[in-house]
């Protein structure tokens, strides 16, 4: 039986032997390679995608390649647009003359019709109801242009409201 030796020459014997494995990790650790790891003392955090089934491990191909499933992309779309509707809305409500009225009742009648194009698609790719949004009517939207600010409704209220 051959007599297993260390790094110096020094033979090792039963529970002493030490894996090449562990020898390369031990190295490493005197070189301090590990020092400036994240997390270091503390414990991992841990994807937990206990209700993603059988699709969590695609779920987590996506996170590190910093993709999100395809719902989650429509549903930044539709609220990129909302907010993009409510800087619209404030601009006309600050317009002075209705030619400049009008520019904006037509940008918002083409965001409303882009915003209800991804909202149709993340209906249809949300995997529950929970996450379904309700399509813009575009007659009212466009009626907000003409509102006056006392009776226009706050940002806020305005998204809470196309959220329902």
């Amino acid at each position: 039986m051959p007599i297993r030796r260390d790094a110096e020459g020094n033979p090792q014997f039963g529970p002493s032997w030490e894996s090449l494995a562990d020898r390369l990790i031990r190295e490493a650790m005197e070189r301090g390679e590990f020092d400036d790891l994240p997390f270091r003392g503390q414990r991992i955090p841990l994807d937990d995608d206990t209700y993603a089934g059988d699709r969590a491990a695609g779920f987590h191909v996506l996170k590190n390649a910093g993709v999100a499933p395809p719902w989650i992309e429509a549903d930044k779309e539709v609220r990129r647009l909302l907010e993009e509707r409510e800087r619209i809305l404030e601009l006309a409500r600050d317009a002075r003359t209705e030619i400049a009225r009008e520019r904006y009742r037509r940008q918002l009648a083409a965001l409303v019709a882009a915003a209800n194009d991804a909202i149709d698609r993340l209906n249809a790719e949300a995997p529950t109801v929970a996450q379904h949004r309700r399509r813009l009517d575009a007659a009212v939207e466009i009626a907000r242009v003409d509102e006056p600010p006392e009776q226009a409704p706050p940002v806020r209220q305005a998204r809470a409201r196309s959220n329902e």
